[in-house]
Order: C-alpha cells, then sequence, then structure tokens
C-alpha cells in the first residue's frame, strides 16, 4: 500500500562512538527538519536512515557495511510498496572510505564527511530530482557551524556543545586528522550564544567537546585568541548553568589557565578524561604522543594540587607495535601510581592508512588478548576502590532522568557516576545531596540525604 505522502517523512539516525557523532547527529536533524524529518526510533518506518560513523574501533568499516546490508531489505520493500528510503552513511568512515562505500553498498544514496553535513538538505534534494548517488567528503573552507540552524527544541538536562574540530597531533595509531581535518575553533562568541540558548531550554550541565579539546584556541569576542580556559571561565557567569566539564583532552595542551580554571571554576566539575595510551617512553615516542610518562605524572600531580578531589580517566592501547615486556610493565607502573576513576582500554589494532600499520614488530594477537585482560582487570580493580570509597558520603547528584522503578531517578554525581536514588519527580534538572548506600556493577545507589528537597 502506498504510503500517504501527506505525513511528516521520518528519520532515524544510528549514532557510532563519541561524543562528538551524539552532537553531530542532533545537528544532522535539526537541518533536515525544514524538510519535514521527524526522528523515529523504528527504522523500519523511516524515510531516511543516517548512518553517523566512527572510525576508531576495530572493524568500524565491516560493521557499517553489516548494518547496511541489513538496510538493503528494507528499502527494497519499501520501494515495492511505492515510497522511498533514503539512505545515507555519515562521519569518519565516511571520510576515509568514500567512494568504497557506494561501490562495496550501491544502496546507499549519500556519503557525507563530518565537515559537510550542513549541506545536508542540499545532497536530499540532488538525490531526489536526479535519483543518483551524492559523495561530499571534502573540506569545504567555509565553517559548517556557519549555515546551522539554531536548535529551538527543548534540551536534556545535560546537554553537548561542540567547540573544536579535527586534530594537528598526528598521532601514528589516529585516522582523525585524516578524518576530521586539521585543528578548527569555533569563535568564543559564537558557543557562548549557543550555550545560553541550551541553558534557557532547560541544560544544566554542559560538555564541551573537541577531538582536541583543550588545544581550543578560538577568536575572543572581542579581541585576541581565548584558550579553553578563558572560555570555561566565561562559560561559568552563564546563569543557571551548574555543571561544566569538557572531553576529549591531550596532555600536551594542559596549560597554566586550564589549571587554574580547575582550581577556581565550582561549575567546572572534578572529572577529566586525559588520555596517556601508554607508560613506556620508547612506546609514546613510536605513537608520536610528545609527551614522556614523566611528563604525565607532572601534570597529574599539578592538576591534583590545584582540585585536591580531581578523578581522572584516560585511555589505553596495549600490544602497541614494538612493545615489549618492559614496556608493558612501565603501563602498570603508570596505572598503579596514579590511579585512574574509570578507563577505557583496547588492544592496538592497525588502520589503513596510519604509520603504525606499517611498523615492524607487530604484537602477537595472543599477547595483546593477555595484555589487554591484565590491564582491565587493574582498571577494574581502581574503579571498584573509587566507588566504594563514596559508601556513605554525601556526594551532589545532577539528576538526569528517571529511573528504571517508579518514584525513582537517575543522575550523575560530579565524577560522572550514575547514581539512581528515590526522589520526587520536582528534582528532575535540580543538583540534591545524595547519601551512597550501594554499589552496582555500573552504578551507585543513593538515599535523598537530609535537607534535600
Amino acid at each position: 500500500m502506498r504510503r500517504n505522502e501527506a505525513v511528516s517523512k521520518k528519520l532515524y539516525i544510528k549514532t557510532y562512538g563519541c561524543q562528538m557523532n551524539v552532537y553531530d547527529s542532533a545537528r544532522m536533524a535539526e537541518v533536515l527538519a525544514p524538510l519535514g524529518y521527524a526522528p523515529t526510533a523504528i527504522v523500519e518506518d523511516a524515510d531516511m536512515v543516517i548512518l553517523n560513523t566512527c572510525h576508531i574501533r576495530e572493524k568500524a568499516a565491516e560493521k557499517v557495511y553489516s548494518e547496511l546490508g541489513r538496510l538493503a531489505p528494507l528499502k527494497a520493500r519499501r520501494a515495492s510498496e511505492g515510497g522511498r528510503m533514503m539512505l545515507a552513511v555519515a562521519g569518519c568512515v565516511a571520510q576515509a572510505e568514500g567512494a568504497e562505500i557506494l561501490a562495496r553498498a550501491p544502496q546507499v544514496d549519500i556519503v557525507l564527511g563530518p565537515q559537510t553535513y550542513h549541506r545536508l538538505p542540499e545532497m536530499v534534494a540532488r538525490v531526489a530530482r536526479a535519483g543518483k548517488a551524492v559523495l561530499d567528503t571534502e573540506f569545504p573552507a567555509e565553517a559548517k557551524f556557519d549555515f546551522l540552524p539554531a536548535s529551538e527544541a527543548p534540551a536534556a538536562v545535560t546537554a553537548f556543545l561542540t567547540i573544536q574540530e579535527g586534530c594537528d597531533k598526528f598521532c601514528t595509531f589516529c585516522v582523525v586528522p585524516y578524518t576530521r581535518g586539521a585543528e578548527f575553533s569555533r569563535p568564543a562568541a559564537d558557543i557562548l550564544v549557543e550555550a545560553r540558548r541550551l541553558v534557557a531550554q532547560g541544560a544544566r550541565e554542559i560538555t564541551l567537546l573537541g577531538q582536541n579539546v583543550n588545544a581550543y584556541h578560538g577568536a575572543a569576542p572581542e579581541d585576541g585568541v581565548w584558550g579553553l580556559g578563558q572560555l570555561l571561565r566565561a562559560f561559568a557567569e552563564i546563569p543557571d548553568l551548574a555543571r561544566l566539564r569538557y572531553t576529549t583532552s591531550h596532555p600536551l595542551d594542559v596549560d597554566e589557565a586550564l589549571i587554574e580554571a580547575h582550581r577556581d571554576l565550582p561549575q567546572l566539575m572534578p572529572f577529566l578524561h586525559l588520555p596517556v595510551q601508554s607508560g613506556a617512553d620508547r612506546i609514546l615516542a613510536a605513537m608520536n604522543r610528545r609527551h614522556r610518562a614523566a611528563d604525565y605524572r607532572r601534570i597529574v600531580e599539578r592538576l591534583r594540587q590545584a582540585r585536591p578531589d580531581l578523578a581522572l580517566s584516560s585511555d589505553f592501547i596495549v600490544g602497541f607495535p614494538g612493545e615489549s615486556d618492559a614496556d608493558f610493565e612501565a603501563t602498570l607502573a603508570l596505572i598503579r601510581d596514579i590511579g585512574f576513576a574509570q578507563a577505557f582500554s583496547f588492544k592496538y589494532s592497525a588502520r589503513p592508512g596510519t604509520p603504525a600499520a606499517a611498523l615492524a614488530g607487530q604484537v602477537p594477537e595472543a599477547v595483546k588478548r593477555a595484555r589487554l585482560a591484565e590491564v582491565q582487570a587493574l582498571l577494574a580493580e581502581q574503579q571498584r576502590a573509587f566507588n566504594t570509597a563514596t559508601l556513605g558520603r554525601v556526594v551532589p547528584v545532577l539528576f538526569e532522568k528517571p529511573g528504571r522503578h517508579a518514584g525513582q531517578l537517575v543522575g550523575r554525581s560530579p565524577w560522572l557516576q550514575a547514581v539512581h536514588a528515590p526522589a520526587p519527580a520536582a528534582a528532575l534538572g535540580g543538583v540534591a545531596p545524595v547519601r551512597i548506600i550501594g554499589l552496582g556493577p555500573n552504578s551507585l545507589a543513593g538515599a535523598l540525604a537530609a535537607g534535600a528537597t
């Protein structure tokens, strides 16, 4: 049966990977809204499906092709009913694979890179007019943010805001400089306009995003250039903005102004994701990280002096080409010395086109698996210890959403721990004192403390 063309078109977006992709997906939905596309959570109902991809995880491209294979019958069925399902691949896999996606998956209508999604309505119109696939993976000279509409939708209690894109570091294992391009920082005035709008729409916490967010160097509102520390201070002056976070950072770009922001701004949460990748100087050099393990330790010490309750998260890659037993032990030693509230750890996997893929001394898979298991056991032990230390404490929790049970809300502690507690619906969107009374595998259980409303 032919679908009713008068009904609003449905848009389904599947987002892979990082928070920047979450932000990008929301903006793609916004640029398509004037064309009549409304979000749906049911892919079978969609008139347009976007896969917003990430190239960081192992076999990322093959997972996208597998998903496209599952979507092909849905598209064919829609065509047999006299309708149309448009398929688009966006993000970093789209940037890296380009025309290969159209060759391997002819059911795809649009392939667009992360710097061109502001042109998505034009691409949709071209496909509708000509019926031919569109490929747009350029790095346009204009800033895409200048062409994006202002969102009018209510914001969630917590919101993401991209302030910086791209990376100039060229770590030998990483595809980001090739898929996201050179570093670009948005003007501070534009960022603050978006931030104030998010707060006016209901956001109480904003996380600033960037591939290398603390390399931010945007035009100041009046003259000169601001770094991240100065930008955070401007955010702290926004009324009703209770909390600030930022991710992801590079140790090289932790400067004095940023450390002082951690010391001075109560809105800046005492939790920092600061990837180190390895504890061995020889491996850090091979990764082109441009810092040593001692540099990382020194930065952490300065941050903790500025904010004694600061908790850390990090990234670790084990089994990088040439990693010896001694190198691996150096990573374990760094983890033990610093202590992490949580962390992400991965086996090294070669990314086509990156320098590390061609390095000699590739580590056997069995050795990588064993090392990853050991690292993850140590990190899990540290995370349990950190969470256990909160038992009996009263911590401020920003309640973000209803819980699974009636009369329950779920929120986050300052250290990004998920906390669920019985609380009235009126507490949603507010920060309340919560006593931690239990530990779960992925969350903390709490009860509103005396004086909480």
